[in-house]
């Protein structure tokens, strides 16, 4: 290949999405006729709420949604989602420091674009949704893991993320409830993170696209609230694809200083320029409407978390923690590994072989710990039918102790 035809060295040294990639093989496999059991992908499997169907639909048939919305967003929605915050978090922002995006996704890449310069560093708690290093990189940032484990019921200590602190160091994220783990940190935890990165000019970039969904007695605590000094210096990325199941409508956005929302209209502006006009619509009925549907939705959720764990912690080798967030359980399977398992006798040395082996002969679809930042684990989506779920489990138990 000719040099001028070599790619990027940025995107050479980018990881293809692991949960996609899962995602798309499982259903590569169904759709060659297999029964494959996906615990993949973080889909919630409810329809969108029927109310914000109706908004959609009725958007589709105003001529004046078939243009171009400002680029930061519609202004109404903009403007709920500001209420939004007030109403969830529990203090005030401004519309114009609300930029929407296309899914969760392009806020967490936009952000790391704007703070971001060669070689800044940001603190990853690890267990770690899988962009956030990627998207790091993809700005020219370096990113710097803290593990926090089962034992810690993952959950990372202020002495382990100040250890990492360097003069680099930019940024930290905070994810609670958490993905992959599931985990919702506490607010002791929450509020020293805030007064550590204020006390070291570091910026906050907060993903709180689970907010809604806990389970027993935990809470989400909102950083912006427990620290109010640290809003000046806090990026909260969120959407609506979690809370109120809408993946597809690709609605999602970023809550930050006038500045930073500034430039993130900016860079939109040459990127996408805005969400698509009907997508907003839908997602204005969604975040300024009732969350009845919302807490239906994590009354099922409940049931399969309850059912998923113990399903896996009665899998010999298999110790899987209670999560009380989100929709995943996240798994410790290094008992299994190197031992000979399934019909074939298979032996798989790393989490990521065992995922593998498991889709093959088993037709279950997990996604190893590699892609999180914690190999040895294995993460599972509880976001789907429970009858699903129970063979899916049912299978992964005869193909370990078979």
């Amino acid at each position: 290949m000719a040099d001028w035809q070599i790619l990027s060295e940025r995107i050479n040294h980018v990881t293809p999405s692991a949960t996609l990639a899962v995602d798309s093989k499982a259903k590569a496999m169904k759709a060659a006729g297999l029964d494959v059991i996906g615990f993949g992908a973080g889909e919630p499997n409810f329809p969108t709420p029927a109310n914000v169907v109706e908004a959609a639909a009725e958007a589709c048939r105003d001529p004046k949604n078939y243009k171009y919305t400002p680029t930061p967003g519609l202004p109404e929605l903009r403007q709920a989602i500001a209420d939004k915050v007030k109403r969830d978090s529990g203090y005030e922002v401004a519309a114009s420091q609300v930029v929407v995006t296309n899914g969760g996704k392009q806020a967490v890449y936009s952000t790391f674009q704007i703070l971001l310069n060669d070689d800044d560093e940001v603190i990853i708690p690890a267990p770690y949704w899988t962009s956030y290093p990627e998207a790091v990189k993809l700005a020219g940032g370096k990113p710097v893991e803290v593990f926090a484990g089962a034992d810690r019921r993952f959950e990372p200590s202020i002495e382990a993320i100040e250890a990492a602190r360097t003069e680099r160091t930019k940024a930290i994220i905070v994810t609670s409830p958490n993905n992959p783990t599931g985990a919702v940190w506490s607010e002791q935890t929450i509020k020293a993170i805030g007064e550590w990165a204020l006390a070291h000019h570091i910026w906050v970039i907060s993903d709180e696209i689970y907010e809604h969904l806990n389970y027993d007695d935990a809470r989400t605590t909102y950083i912006g609230a427990a620290v109010p000094e640290l809003r000046d210096q806090l990026i909260v990325l969120n959407g609506v694809a979690k809370t109120y199941a809408m993946p597809g409508w690709r609605v999602g956005w970023l809550v930050a200083p006038e500045l930073v929302a500034k430039a993130a209209a900016k860079l939109q502006g040459h990127m996408t320029s805005n969400v698509a006009n009907v997508s907003q619509r839908a997602a204005l009925a969604a975040v300024s409407g009732p969350l009845d549907e919302v807490h239906r939705m994590r009354e099922a959720f409940d049931v399969r978390r309850r059912a998923i764990v113990a399903a896996l912690n009665d899998i010999e080798g298999v110790n899987c923690p209670t999560p009380t967030g989100a929709f995943y359980a996240f798994a410790d399977i290094t008992a299994l590994l190197g031992k000979p398992l399934g019909p074939n006798g298979t032996v798989s040395r790393t989490s990521s072989e065992f995922a593998a082996a498991l889709l093959e002969e088993a037709h279950v679809a997990a996604v190893p710990g590699e892609a999180f930042g914690a190999p040895g684990y294995l993460r599972f989506s509880y976001a789907l039918a429970d009858d699903q779920l129970a063979e899916g489990m049912r299978r992964m138990k005869a193909y370990v102790e078979a």
